[in-house]
């Protein structure tokens, strides 16, 4: 089966509606609703952050098993699954009626998170389409990188009228009424795909030596540049670096209302926050335009600079609101783009066979450290001061640099393909 150009660019815009809902209600949100959370509970902020870490390390151990569903299942039906999930984990959060009963609630969440987010999205793309998934990712990304620039205003305006709970039922119905019915539809179109590939494919290799012409309804398999016995240091190298970047992205996404304010900013640290989700899209969009020939591991370098680089530039000039900007700017660009290389610098490196599970891997190895960031950056930041937080952030993001560029060395040094 081969899908057609109108039926994947129905599939990607599909899939960039319920990215910006999945994201936006599972985890944007969470910022702008912990204050109340932690006043509720009678929890200090710096537990709730801690509940919250803890949630995304049951998500990450979660992530391999997810991985291999999406191989087994098709991605379309463990995303059907996850908004039913995830909307059942929201109302149960909104229903806790005490911490315990709250925190497993939380866990649930992020483990429906890992069901319906990205790494799910970007299998289902290499499903239906593995020859055009590098590019439907960018398209993806691109449209999904809204998610904060509608979510925290949004959940900001909404907690202005609703208390945290009564937003937390919003957004359960949210993903029953939107993500649902979207991801039933795309589960048809990933049976279908997995159907047609289970029967015997031709690889690039044994077309060209039959040097004949493939049937547009014969898809090819896409194969991984590095060779056999590079792949366990690539793999290795590649983890690191997403792990790192995770870790800087976790700490920073979840506390980026509150730390531009706790920097001096007050109120204008929402408007700031707001340049984040235009960042990301326009860094996809100048990707797609001007970047379609970079190598994903060059493009993971932009991407772990640009991170470690707008932290420096937060640091250097807080409180000034020119310098929040360029920060948001750079640190939405480097969030932009690392989206991106998560889901095309595995395809590029190991090809498109087992995808899912490698991707699951991947996911389990950088959440179980990011997990801790939320925590980490919060204790940082009541002990030592949001400056020293920061600036720590900014050495693991230096690291991730270094990570991507021996990935993208031994890319490099990889003998050419015949």
């Amino acid at each position: 089966m081969r899908i057609s150009d109108r039926h994947l660019a129905v599939t990607v815009w599909g899939l960039g509606v319920t990215q910006i809902v999945g994201y936006g209600t599972l985890y944007y949100s969470f910022s702008i609703l912990a204050p109340e959370m932690a006043r509720d509970f009678s929890w200090s902020l710096e537990w709730v952050y801690g509940a919250l870490s803890a949630a995304l390390l049951a998500g990450g151990l979660a992530a391999p098993l997810t991985g291999r569903g999406i191989d087994r299942y098709g991605a379309g039906r463990v995303m059907t699954a996850g908004s039913v999930a995830a909307a059942i984990s929201l109302a149960a959060c909104a229903l806790a009626p005490e911490r315990t009963s709250f925190f497993m609630a939380l866990l649930a969440l992020q483990v429906a998170s890992g069901l319906v987010q990205y790494n799910a999205a970007f299998a289902l793309l290499v499903q239906v389409a593995p020859n055009r998934a590098q590019r439907s990712i960018t398209h993806l990304t691109l449209i999904a990188g809204f998610a904060s620039t509608l979510f925290w205003p949004l959940t900001t305006l909404l907690h202005e009228h609703m208390t945290w709970r009564a937003v937390y039922f919003a957004f359960a119905a949210a993903n029953l009424l939107i993500c649902l019915p979207i991801h039933w539809r795309l589960s048809l179109l990933s049976r279908r795909s997995l159907t047609a590939a289970a029967k015997p494919v031709a690889t690039e290799a044994a077309v060209e030596e039959a040097d004949v012409p493939v049937p547009p309804e014969m898809p090819l398999r896409v194969e991984g540049s590095l060779p056999v016995a590079l792949r366990p240091k690539g793999f290795v190298l590649m983890a690191a670096g997403f792990t790192l970047m995770s870790f800087v992205l976790s700490a920073l996404l979840v506390h980026m209302v509150p730390m531009l304010g706790a920097i001096g900013l007050g109120a204008l640290a929402v408007l700031v926050g707001t340049v984040f989700g235009p960042a990301q899209v326009l860094a996809r969009f100048v990707n797609m335009i001007f970047g379609a020939g970079m190598p994903p591991a060059r493009l993971a370098i932009v991407a772990a600079f640009s991170l470690s680089l707008a932290i420096i530039v937060l640091l250097a000039s807080a409180p000034w609101l020119g310098g929040a900007i360029v920060f948001a700017l750079l640190f939405g660009a480097g969030s932009g783009l690392n989206s991106i290389v998560q889901g095309t610098l595995p395809l590029t490196l190991f090809g498109s066979d087992g995808y899912g599970v490698l991707v699951g891997r991947i996911t389990g190895i950088r959440l179980v450290v990011a997990a801790a960031a939320p925590f980490v950056f919060a204790f940082i930041s009541e002990q030592f001061g949001v400056h020293a937080a920061l600036a720590a952030t900014a050495m693991v993001g230096a690291g991730s640099v270094v990570a991507f560029m021996l990935v993208a060395r031994l890319a490099g040094s990889s003998p050419a393909r015949d």
